[in-house]
């Protein structure tokens, strides 16, 4: 083999090297904190939501539970820069909600948070 072929193999097997690591890269962990207040006359459930991935939280078919006048620290591990959503409603009342509500199926227009560490402002929850 020439010593120009043994470069091109060598650079080869560096790139394909390379390109394998780069995909076996774990993502980045955050943590970051729902600060909630329910401010409605009835209690309520809270569950998180990842845009990203398939994830909830709690999770294992639990939920957050807030007593009315409740403010609760919600603390989750997420990987950096998803995207996370609340939904939250009347425990017994899920046509009363919040967010995105039960299941994540609702739309809305300021219940996202990116997940970058920290905590978010108080999210209060009125009638």
């Amino acid at each position: 083999m020439s010593s120009l072929s043994s470069a091109r193999a060598a650079l080869a097997a560096c790139f394909f090297s390379s390109a394998l690591g780069a995909l076996a890269l774990p993502a980045i962990a955050a943590d970051v904190t729902f600060l909630m207040r329910n401010s409605h006359p009835f209690a309520v459930e809270v569950e998180l939501y990842s845009q990203d991935r398939n994830h909830v939280w709690p999770g294992g078919g639990q939920v957050y539970y807030l007593d009315d006048g409740e403010a609760k620290q919600m603390s989750l591990a997420c990987e950096e820069g998803e995207l996370i959503c609340y939904g939250a409603w009347v425990s017994g009342d899920e046509g009363t909600y919040w967010g995105t509500g039960p299941g994540n199926g609702q739309e809305c227009n300021d219940c996202c948070y990116t997940c970058t560490g920290g905590m978010t402002e108080e999210i209060d929850l009125v009638e």
